[in-house]
């Protein structure tokens, strides 16, 4: 049912009048804002900007929140934390001088130093991804979509089955 929900979303953001790139961008940048740990102000977020960029495909920044759903949220927390902590080790960025509140300050830190990055690097990983799926898509649909002139040429010597 998930796996069928998403696929139904980015198989209508493949076939929306919007450019491959378009539809590539606007899934990435779905993910990374779903991504990072707003609380819930990042559907605003990409509300307001589908609402006012007119080139964005509000589809695909749909499918990428249906992507991040609440039961992979907790893992990319953890790997966020994780990785924070590796990369700045012990040492924080700000220092109050309360122990509790540099505890918390820390895990904020480190929570969100890793979660950037995170975000960063799935945003790059589903660009590639959804670019690809979104071309590959449209050629199956249409053969004739997004062919150069060097593969028309070629595709006269393609054997027939």
């Amino acid at each position: 049912m998930y796996r069928d929900r998403v696929r139904r979303e980015l198989t209508t953001a493949f076939a929306e009048d919007h450019s491959p790139h378009e539809v590539a961008v606007s899934f990435a940048i779905g993910l990374f804002v779903t991504s990072m740990p707003t609380g819930g102000l990042g559907l605003g977020l990409l509300a307001a900007m589908a609402y006012w960029q007119s080139w964005t495909s509000k589809t695909a920044m749909f499918g990428a929140v249906v992507c991040m759903n609440p039961l992979v949220k907790p893992a990319v927390y953890v790997a966020s934390y994780q990785l924070g902590s590796m990369l700045l080790g012990s040492e924080q960025l700000v220092f109050v001088g309360h122990g509790t509140i540099d505890t918390a300050f820390a895990l904020v830190q480190f929570l969100l130093v890793g979660n950037f990055l995170i975000a960063l690097a799935l945003s790059g990983l589903s660009y590639l991804i959804v670019l690809h799926l979104t071309r590959s898509y449209r050629r199956r649909e249409d053969p004739s979509v997004g062919s150069s002139p060097v593969s028309v040429a070629l595709s006269l010597f393609n054997r027939r089955k």
